[in-house]
């Protein structure tokens, strides 16, 4: 006699617990994969920053202890204006212009090759609004401009990769930034794969070419002498002979306090992306969708490098209770609310996303003997 067994299969009910159960277990790991993201992305831009910090050790060490600066030390002296103030630098000098702002040499489509610079001539880009580390009396809408949105100029990359588009300069939550320079290289190439100093982008205005900015910006009241920033200083950096002049590392008062470098958009726990409140008519890698600044919200917590070298996020919260603290107890704050055409208004406070009203790391009392943060 043959017998035969017969296979039990699965009844609808227990298929259906089964995919139950499979999207119960989706449901709990997936944000937990996305937090693991979150913090490798945060890791990896924390460890950027950490680089950067040896990259100014290394610059320090070559020029005196001296910070990266692309601007003459004695410019004021020339003028009571920036644009005075170059034309009497080029005048004094038998013509020779402010030293232009060199991004790195290139390969163009057609062969032929050169260093990509913007230089002070007649027409061209305001180069006084590109080298000054924060322009003090915005003018012809150059008002987002100024050298601590741009460390990867080949004055300083040299001590980092030696290119303008190297991985280190840029975030990797700066993903509107990360897709420019990934897409838009000659014929579409990615930039940080040319070996070049300087990718040439297909991404050009009428006045010229727009780089990448850096997700990482130099904090400009660190780059211009103390007492550009003092609380009773009402002018500008022109209005010293000595104001364009960077201070050394060394001179950090409170070099576990004061922060050196951090990421300029809103990167951390960011809730929104363009910032419609900002209109940039100058262009930018950004075009329509501006982002938020790092400034402009409570929930911003932004990588940050500082003076000592160490790296750690600091959130707009802790900078404001800290400025509050400081205001309460001297009578002014941690941040400057009196210095040129920022004034009151801050650092485009008045762009951000919900009531954040600080303009730490910008605008610090002090510049370099200032804080940004106070100790816990």
């Amino acid at each position: 006699m043959t017998t035969t067994s017969r296979r039990r299969a699965f009844t609808i009910v227990e298929l259906l617990v089964v995919i139950a159960i499979i999207a119960l277990l989706v449901s709990i790991l997936l944000p937990a994969i996305g937090k693991a993201r979150d913090q490798a992305k945060l890791t990896q831009s924390l460890s950027n920053l950490k680089n950067l910090g040896v990259a100014h050790a290394s610059y320090a060490a070559e020029w005196n202890g001296r910070q990266f600066t692309l601007i003459d030390d004695n410019i004021g002296k020339y003028g009571p204006n920036a644009d005075v103030g170059f034309q009497g630098y080029a005048a004094a000098r038998n013509g020779r212009l402010h030293p232009g702002i060199n991004f790195g040499t290139a390969t163009n489509a057609d062969g032929t090759s050169g260093s990509y610079i913007w230089t002070h001539e007649a027409g061209a880009l305001p180069i006084h609004s590109c080298a000054q580390p924060l322009v003090m009396e915005p003018s012809n809408g150059f008002e987002y401009w100024g050298s601590f949105r741009i460390p990867n100029v080949r004055n300083f990359n040299v001590y980092v990769g030696n290119k303008f588009y190297d991985p280190t300069f840029y975030a990797p939550k700066d993903t509107i930034v990360l897709d420019a320079i990934t897409n838009r290289g000659q014929d579409g190439t990615n930039c940080f794969d040319d070996p070049q100093e300087y990718c040439i982008a297909n991404f050009t205005y009428p006045w010229g070419f727009i780089p990448a900015w850096s997700s990482y910006c130099l904090s400009p009241a660190g780059m211009f002498a103390a007492q550009v920033m003092d609380e009773d200083f009402t002018g500008s950096p022109l209005d010293l002979p000595g104001g364009f002049r960077s201070p050394a590392m060394d001179q950090a008062k409170y070099s576990s306090l004061k922060t050196h470098m951090l990421e300029h958009q809103w990167l951390q726990s960011r809730r929104a992306e363009c910032n419609t409140n900002i209109q940039n008519d100058i262009g930018s890698f950004y075009e329509s969708c501006e982002p938020f600044y790092f400034n402009h919200c409570w929930e911003s917590n932004p990588a940050t490098l500082f003076y000592d070298s160490h790296v750690e996020t600091v959130g707009v919260r802790k900078a404001e209770r800290a400025d509050a603290r400081v205001t309460a107890q001297a009578g002014y704050g941690l941040w400057s609310r009196d210095c040129g055409n920022w004034g009151a208004d801050g650092y485009h406070i008045g762009a951000s996303y919900d009531y954040a009203n600080t303009s730490f790391h910008v605008l610090t009392t002090d510049g370099i003997l200032g804080r940004d943060i106070l100790a816990d």
